[in-house]
């Protein structure tokens, strides 16, 4: 069974995903996550994650680039969302992609093209949102868990950048596959927003 969640940053859509693959015994990809090694080996080789280029070259990360904890700040996401944006990078990590969702057994990969570009025959689609106000929440409170010195509306700023750029993006937008089931977390708890993605997926599997 391969599961598709897609959704814009800090919807809960990880965290969601986690979950779906320990309740169901499957591997789980955050593409998100080779992004962010592409944005932040991009800044290590002195390059620009806006020049094509420089943002291709740094597609040969290290494999332990994708353990060090700096891919999970706010300044990495930043980098992976204005590197994803060109074509030849997005091309070069779709095999990676593609050959995970393949596996035996199926898988469960959360990003932002994954039920329209990497995986459009899974056999269940998930689209989590939230609002804005409420993702920005979410993640003030890890940047303040973690110690890390930036405001609310810093956060809100880059979040709205973020989207803009994701959903407008030439190729592979962020958007929701046309039979993807959408579950919009920003009046719900993580035990509530499970429950609906466990809901989704009985749903989609009777069909």
């Amino acid at each position: 069974m391969i599961i598709a969640i897609d959704g814009p940053t800090a919807s809960g859509k990880g965290t969601i995903s986690k979950r779906i693959a320990a309740h169901f015994g499957l591997p789980h990809l955050d593409t998100g996550l080779l992004y962010r090694a592409v944005g932040r080996q991009t800044l290590l080789n002195g390059g620009d994650p806006d020049n094509a280029a420089d943002a291709l070259a740094a597609v040969d990360f290290p494999a332990e680039l994708l353990e060090d904890p700096v891919l999970r700040n706010e300044a990495t996401g930043s980098l992976a969302s204005r590197a994803s944006v060109h074509p030849a990078v997005r091309q070069a990590l779709f095999e990676r992609q593609r050959a995970f969702a393949l596996q035996d057994g199926g898988a469960v990969l959360d990003g932002r093209d994954i039920g329209t570009v990497i995986a459009p025959d899974a056999d269940v689609k998930l689209f989590i949102t939230a609002s804005v106000d409420a993702r920005a929440q979410r993640r003030f409170k890890e940047m303040q868990e973690r110690g890390a010195s930036i405001t609310l509306e810093e956060i809100a700023a880059d979040l709205r950048r973020r989207d803009e750029r994701d959903t407008n993006r030439k190729d592979a937008p962020l958007v929701a596959a046309s039979d993807a089931y959408v579950i919009d977390t920003s009046q719900l708890g993580i035990e509530e927003a499970f429950a609906a993605a466990l809901d989704a997926i009985a749903q989609a599997r009777a069909e």
